[in-house]
C-alpha cells in the first residue's frame, strides 16, 4: 500500500505503479467520488473502447416482466 501526501493545492500523485496498472496516461480524465468516508478515483473510459465490451454474454436469462 503506497502513501500520499497531499501538497498545499490539495494535489496528490498516483503512485507509478497504480497508474501503470489501471492504464492511465497523463490528460485521462478520472472521475472523484467518495464513498464510505474514502475517495475514489475512476477513469474515465471514451465510449469507443466500451463498444463490445459485452460480446459473447449470454442473454437468455428469464427477466423480469417490467424488464423486457
Amino acid at each position: 500500500m503506497d502513501v500520499v501526501t497531499v501538497s498545499p493545492k490539495y494535489q496528490v500523485v498516483i503512485p507509478k505503479k497504480v497508474r501503470q496498472a489501471l492504464g492511465i496516461t497523463p490528460g485521462q480524465k478520472v472521475r472523484v467520488l467518495t464513498y464510505e468516508n474514502r475517495i475514489q478515483l475512476i477513469p474515465v473510459v471514451p465510449m469507443q473502447e466500451i463498444r463490445g465490451f459485452a460480446k459473447g454474454i449470454d442473454t437468455t436469462i428469464e427477466r423480469e416482466p417490467d424488464r423486457v
